[in-house]
Parts: C-alpha cells; structure tokens; sequence
C-alpha cells in the first residue's frame, strides 16, 4: 500500500508532463460564489460527471510518532459521515452507483468522485458531508486500523515494498519524505480519533484546494456543486511547512537479506524539481535512459541482450521540496552483482558520451505523439486538470506542452546528463539474497 500511495506525487508530475494537446481548448475555469475554484471538460456523450480534487500537504507533515495520520484519516472519511453511519453511508452510495475514495500522498491529500448525472446533487451532497462531518465511529476506526496494520506487515515481507520503503528512508533520512505514508506498527497504534478529527479540521481547506471536472455537466450546474460540496470547508488550513531536503548522496549499497530466490533492486539519485528549467531536457533524457519501455538502453542493455531482468526502468520523481531519479529491477540472486555492473554502467556511458542524434529525435517524436493515447479515461484527464493547478502549470499548457518538449535541443540533454547523472551518487537498495553483492558503508 505505502509503495502505491507514495506514487500519487510521481503520477501527478508524469500526467502533467504528458498532457494531451486536445485538451487545452476544452478546459474551463469555474468559479463558485464564494470562490472555489475547478477547471472542467465538458463532454456530454455520457451522462457521467468524473472529479479529482487535491489538498496541498500530505503524509510528510505526519506529526512524529502519528506517521500514518494522513493515510488513516483519509481512509476513514467514507466510512460514515453526518446521520449517516457506516453502512447507511456505504449503502447509500452503492444504490446510487457513486464512487467516492480518498487517498494520501506525500504531499497531497486527494480524492476521487464519480456519479451519474442524475445522481449527482446526492454525490455531492455525500462528498460534503465525508469532509466536514466525518464520524470516526469505534467500528470503522478499529477495522481500518486493524487493516493497515496487516498491510504493513505484508509490506516488511513484500521485496519490493521494503526495497522503496528502505531507500526513501536513506536519501531522506530525518526527514517527512523518508517516513512511509503507511505509518508503522507503533505510530499507527498511537493514532487516537482526537488525531483524525484535527487532521480533518486543519488540512481540508479552501485555501490549498485543487479540482479537476471532465463529465456531462455544465459550468454553471458545476459551480452550484462545488459549492455545495467544499464552500463548507474552513477557508484556511492549518499553517505548516515542510523543509526543501537535497537527497542523500553518499553511492551507498544496502543489501536487506530475505530468503527469496528474485531480488528486488531499487535505486536513485537528486533529480529536478518539476519547475526547473532543465526538467523537459531530463524528460526527454530519461526516457532514452530508462523511462522509453522497450526502447530504452537499461532495457535494451539489461533486459533485451542479457535476459538479467523482466522489467528494469528509471523515472523522474519530484516532489514539492525535493526531487530524485529513481528506477528499479528485479533479477535472480546470482545475477544482481553483473545488473548493477550493467546499470552504473550504463549510468555512465550517458554521462560521458551523453545520447545520439537518433534516439533524441525518436525520444522526441515519441514524447510529442503519442502521450495523449494514456488519456482516453475521464478519470485520467481530471487528474490531469488537478496536476495542472498544483504545479502551477497555467490553463492553457496543454497547446503548449508539445512545444516546450520540441525547444529541447540535444545539446541540452547531453550537457544535462553531464551534470545530473553520477553512479557514485546512486543509492542502491537490494532485497534478498544477491551474490557477490554486500552493503557498502
């Protein structure tokens, strides 16, 4: 759970990145009476209404010893709500065919709704009542407790879990991006009903509220909406601030023995924040690197000509205050140690000699044209819209996204992975069994 959840951050800066063209000149700002904001695709061809919304600051603002609040918090808001017990609430939605989650990032508090139009004065009207009058009854609070507990347990035995959980602990150490969003077994026991209730009250706010809209519904019916669902909110969250952290740097190697015949390898490196000017040349570079599926060199050198590995891939992964590049393996025990020789290899080889005229006109071509195909859901272009607002990206950047990757020029991305890519500074984390492969110090 923790390794999905953590990944809210990295899907939210990649959505953005990848906008479709298309939908630039269907996107409109509108505003409720009393201010609220939401950027809203109309599309009638269905008589559905599809909702992302974000509340900036997430899991890395967990009170020490409450790690897991946000989470926990977010996990219990629909579980009953004002008159409406558990299952009233849950009943209630499952009759009127309305989907409504909530999720915790490390950075952002978010939620989804989905309802037929016919539906949605009563979808709206839940969502409303799931943020400002959330019950924490003792059932639900004991159950959801009880299963992210279980989840964390199956997280210590999971390779791939503890692999991330491990290495975000080590390149932010003492700091709220190295804590799991899950929480452990300790903190999520101190979690007390007091906690979730000040949790609600002091980060779902107005201020630091983010919505996206794509569905059958009007601006103006829009706006009523929203009004009704978020204008009861405080209009002003609870102060707080987060350091800006430089990821460790140090190259380290950690090796965590588990009895596993595969081992799972993570690794990364500082990257850039997502409003750094070099970030559309790391774009293009990293998806030579490793983020091109099976065009890239990690799989083309790893997977394609050695068969060490199903799947290996590198990612940008920015934060608010901090940013890395990260990637990730799996490979049989025996053959860890010649993966890694292969990857800092590889690592290397674009940083000295840097990438070929073909491969950043192929990059490039394949950035530009075919990203729109990840946004034919309603779901994905209304995460996209609340991606849009968070990073501060403008409504009109969807016609201007293709142009932005097309100013990129090869000399820029060699000279940037010059100066971003070092396998001396690349933490490494393996769990299982890997031979010939030992923690560093």
């Amino acid at each position: 759970m923790a390794a999905r959840i953590r990944m809210i951050v990295m899907a939210l800066a990649l959505l953005v990145a990848a906008a479709p063209a298309s939908a630039a000149a269907k996107i409109e700002r509108v505003v409720s009476p009393a201010g609220i904001e939401a950027w809203l695709i109309e599309d009638h061809s269905n008589p559905i209404i599809s909702m992302r919304f974000a509340f900036r600051g997430g899991s890395a603002l967990d009170p020490v010893g409450k790690d897991g609040l946000a989470n926990m918090a977010a996990a219990l808001l629909d579980e009953g709500a004002g008159e409406l017990d558990r299952k009233a609430f849950s009943a209630t939605l499952e009759d009127l065919s309305i989907g409504l989650d909530f999720q915790a990032g490390a950075d952002a508090v978010g939620g989804s709704l989905k309802t037929l139009v016919e539906n949605k004065d009563a979808a709206f009207r839940l969502l409303r009542l799931a943020m400002t009058e959330p019950r924490f009854d003792a059932e639900p609070v004991a159950r959801v407790r009880s299963q992210i507990l279980v989840g964390i347990r199956e997280s210590a035995e999971d390779p791939d879990a503890l692999a991330s959980q491990t290495l975000f602990k080590t390149v932010f150490a003492g700091h709220g991006y190295g804590r799991p969003t899950d929480g452990t077994e300790a903190t999520v026991a101190a979690i007390s009903v007091a906690d979730l209730k000040a949790f609600v009250a002091g980060r779902l706010a107005r201020d630091n509220l983010y919505i996206g809209v794509v569905g059958d519904i009007t601006p103006a019916a829009l706006a009523k909406e929203i009004e009704a669902a978020f204008g009861k909110l405080p209009a002003k969250a609870k102060p707080w601030q987060l350091a800006p952290i430089e990821p460790a740097a140090a190259g380290r190697t950690i090796v965590i023995d588990k009895p596993v015949p595969q081992s799972a390898i993570v690794f990364a490196e500082k990257g850039l924040m997502r409003n750094d000017p070099d970030f559309y040349a790391a774009y293009v570079m990293n998806h030579i690197l490793g983020g091109g599926g099976f065009t890239s060199r990690l799989y083309d050198v790893i997977r394609e000509q050695r068969g060490l590995a199903y799947d290996v891939r590198s990612g940008l992964q920015p934060f608010d205050y901090a940013a890395l590049i990260t990637g990730s393996a799996g490979t049989a025990n025996a053959r860890v140690a010649e993966t890694l020789q292969l990857l800092r290899r590889e690592w290397t080889k674009m940083a000295e000699n840097g990438v070929t005229q073909k491969e950043f006109d192929d990059a490039k071509t394949y950035l530009t044209g075919s990203y729109p195909l990840r946004f034919m859901s309603s779901d994905r272009i209304a995460w996209m819209l609340v991606g849009l607002q968070v990073e501060k990206l403008g409504i009109d950047y969807p016609e201007r996204r293709n142009g932005l990757i097309e100013k990129v020029t090869l000399a820029e991305v060699n000279q940037l992975a010059r100066k971003l890519l070092n396998p001396t500074r690349l933490t490494v984390v393996v769990v299982g069994r890997p031979k010939g492969v030992t923690s560093s110090p």
